[in-house]
C-alpha cells in the first residue's frame, strides 16, 4: 500500500515542479500565473500539452523549444527532479508520524524551492511565499507529535530573532544593509515550521554554506564585489534541518 502512496507522491512532485518554474518565472516578471497559456519566452508561441511533460518534454526536445529551438534552462528540470526527491523524502520520514505534517512539509519544501531560485535570480523574496510559509508554520505547530507547539512558537522568535540581529549589526558596521529583511522573515517563519531546537541547526547549516558561496561567488566575479543572494543557503539549511534536524540535536546532547 505504502509503494502505491510513494508512487503516486512522487508522480505528483513532478507535476507541482513544473508548476514551480511557471513560479519563478512569472511572479518576479509581475505576470499571471494563470494566463497567457504555457509558451517559449523567446519565440511566444504557445506550447502543446506533449510540450509541458515534466522531465521526459525537456529530455525529448533536447533541452530546447520545439519551435525555434532555442535553448531551454537546465533550471526547469532541476526544479522537477528536486521538488520530486524532496517530496518522496517528505513521504518516507514524515508520513508515519503525521500524515498532515508530511503534506505541510511537502508545501514547504516546494516553497523553499520557489523562494531559493527566485532569490538567486533576483535577489527579492515576494511575501506572498512568506504568507505561505507562515500558514505551513502554523499546520505544523498544531500536527507535529514531537517537538510540540511550544517549540515551534518559540522557534518563529529564534529564527527571525538571530536575523534580525545579524540585520542591525550590518547597518552598525557597514552602515547598510547587509542581509536583506527579506532573509529575517523568511527565518523567523521557518523557526515557525522547524522548532526553535531544529532552526538553530538550520541557521547553522545556512551560514556555514552562505559563507562557502558567497566566497566563491566572490571569487568568480570580475570586482569581487556585487549583491549575493542568501535566501538559496538558508533555504537548503531549512531543508536539511526538516530532515535531519531532530537526529543532530539528539546527537548534540548525547555529548553531555
Amino acid at each position: 500500500m505504502m509503494a502505491i502512496v510513494y508512487i503516486f507522491v512522487a508522480i505528483l512532485g513532478l507535476c507541482v515542479g513544473s508548476f514551480l518554474n511557471v513560479l519563478i518565472y512569472r511572479v518576479p516578471n509581475q505576470m499571471s500565473i494563470i494566463k497567457p497559456d504555457s509558451h517559449c519566452p523567446n519565440c511566444k508561441k504557445k506550447l502543446k500539452w506533449w510540450h509541458n511533460i515534466p522531465v521526459l518534454s525537456w529530455l525529448c526536445l533536447g533541452g530546447r523549444c520545439a519551435y525555434c529551438r532555442t535553448p531551454i534552462s537546465p533550471r526547469y528540470i532541476m526544479v522537477e527532479i528536486l521538488n520530486m526527491v524532496l517530496w518522496l523524502g517528505c513521504a518516507l520520514v514524515f508520513w508515519k508520524i503525521n500524515i498532515v505534517l508530511a503534506i505541510s512539509m511537502m508545501i514547504g519544501c516546494s516553497i523553499l524551492i520557489t523562494i531559493a531560485f527566485i532569490d538567486f535570480e533576483h535577489k527579492y523574496i515576494p511575501d506572498r511565499f512568506q504568507i505561505a510559509l507562515l500558514i505551513v508554520g502554523i499546520l505544523c505547530a498544531i500536527f507535529d507529535p514531537v517537538w510540540g507547539w511550544a517549540s515551534h512558537v518559540i522557534g518563529l522568535f529564534v529564527g527571525g530573532g538571530v536575523l534580525l540581529l545579524f540585520y542591525g549589526l550590518g547597518f552598525l558596521l557597514y552602515k547598510k544593509e547587509a542581509l536583506g529583511f527579506g532573509d529575517v522573515k523568511l527565518m523567523a517563519v521557518c523557526g515557525l515550521i522547524l522548532g526553535w531546537q531544529s532552526v538553530l541547526v538550520a541557521l547553522f547549516f545556512g551560514a556555514i554554506l552562505g559563507a562557502i558561496g558567497c566566497l566563491i561567488m566572490r571569487a568568480i566575479s570580475k570586482d569581487g564585489k556585487g549583491e549575493y543572494a542568501f535566501a538559496p543557503y538558508l533555504a537548503l539549511g531549512v531543508i536539511l534541518a526538516m530532515f535531519f534536524g531532530a537526529d543532530i540535536v539528539a546527537i548534540y546532547l548525547g555529548l553531555f
